[in-house]
C-alpha cells in the first residue's frame, strides 16, 4: 500500500515541559513488505483500517500543542497499528492475545483472519516494536532529566458501539474515557483531566478501556512518571467509521490543551 515511511516521530516541545502526548494509533500507513503478510483484499483492509484506526487523534494532539501555553512534546506513530501495536506486551502477558491482537495482530476487529495464525511475530517486533519502545523510553528519560518528572498522555479514540474484539465492551461508553494506572495515575492527574474535558461531555474511568502506557523500564518503578490514557468516543468528533472530522475536534483540542496547561504548572 505504501512505501516505508518513518516508523515514528518525536516532535519537540518546550524544554521545560514534562508532558509527552503519545499518539500510537492515528496512522493508516502499512509498508508493502508488511501488507504482503495480510490476507485481506484491498477493500477489506480499508474497511478494517476504518474500524481500527484512532482517526484524527494526531490532529487533535497537534492542535492542542499549538494552543497550549507551554508546548508539550509529541511522540507519534507514523505506521498503522496493523503493522505492530506498540502499546501491547510483546509476550504472553498481553490479554489481547485471547482475540488475536497481541503486539502483532492475527485477527481483525470483527475476529476474522488478518494474518495466518502461525505467523511468526518476531520479525515485525524486532523491526518496528523494539525501536519504538526504546525511543519512547528515551523520550521519557529525557523529560525526567530535564524537568525532574514526565507525564505521558496517551491520546486514543474508540467507536460509539462496541466491536467484537473488545474484551470489556459491555460497560459504559462515555464521550471521554480516562484510562488509569494504579501506580502512575495520581488523583490530581485524574482530577485535572476531568476538569479539562468537562466541556466535552461526561467523563468516565476505565470503561470500556483501562490502563495507561508507561515504558517498561519505569512501569511500577518510578513515581516521577505520570500516565493517563484519554479515550475519545469517535461519534463526538467524526463520522464513523472512517469518515470526516467535525466541529467536535476543535473542542477536544482545546480540552487537551487545558489539561497540558494544568500539568505544566
Amino acid at each position: 500500500m505504501h512505501d516505508t515511511p518513518p516508523s515514528f516521530e518525536l516532535l519537540p516541545g518546550a524544554a521545560e515541559s514534562p508532558v509527552i502526548l503519545h499518539v500510537p494509533h492515528a496512522a493508516r500507513a502499512i509498508p508493502a513488505v508488511v501488507r504482503a503478510g495480510i490476507v485481506l483484499d484491498d477493500a477489506e483492509l480499508e474497511r478494517e483500517l476504518d474500524h481500527i484506526t484512532d482517526a484524527y487523534t494526531d490532529r487533535i494532539s497537534e492542535a492542542a500543542a499549538g494552543l497550549a501555553g507551554l508546548t508539550p512534546w509529541r511522540f507519534v506513530n507514523r505506521l498503522s497499528r496493523l503493522v505492530v501495536d506498540p502499546e501491547r506486551f510483546p509476550d504472553e502477558r498481553e490479554e489481547m492475545l485471547a482475540v488475536g491482537m497481541g503486539a502483532v495482530y492475527t485477527r481483525t476487529t470483527h475476529r476474522s483472519v488478518l494474518r495466518p495464525s502461525d505467523t511468526d511475530p518476531e520479525p515485525l517486533v524486532e523491526r518496528y516494536f523494539r525501536p519504538y519502545a526504546e525511543a519512547m523510553r528515551k523520550a521519557v528519560a529525557d523529560r525526567l532529566a530535564a524537568t525532574g518528572r514526565a507525564v505521558i498522555i496517551d491520546v486514543h479514540s474508540y467507536p460509539g458501539a462496541a466491536l467484537p474484539y473488545e474484551l470489556h465492551g459491555e460497560g459504559p461508553r462515555p464521550p471521554v474515557c480516562l484510562g488509569t494506572d494504579s501506580f502512575h495515575t495520581s488523583p490530581e492527574l485524574t482530577g485535572l483531566a476531568r476538569a479539562a474535558f468537562a466541556r466535552c461531555g461526561e467523563t468516565g474511568l476505565d470503561s470500556p478501556f483501562s490502563g495507561a502506557y508507561v515504558p517498561l523500564e519505569f512501569h511500577g518503578e518510578d513515581a516521577r512518571v505520570g500516565a493517563l490514557m484519554v479515550e475519545i468516543r469517535r461519534d463526538t468528533y467524526m463520522t464513523e467509521p472512517g469518515g470526516p472530522a467535525g466541529q467536535g475536534l476543535d473542542r477536544l483540542a482545546g480540552a487537551l490543551a487545558a489539561l497540558v496547561d494544568g500539568l505544566g504548572r
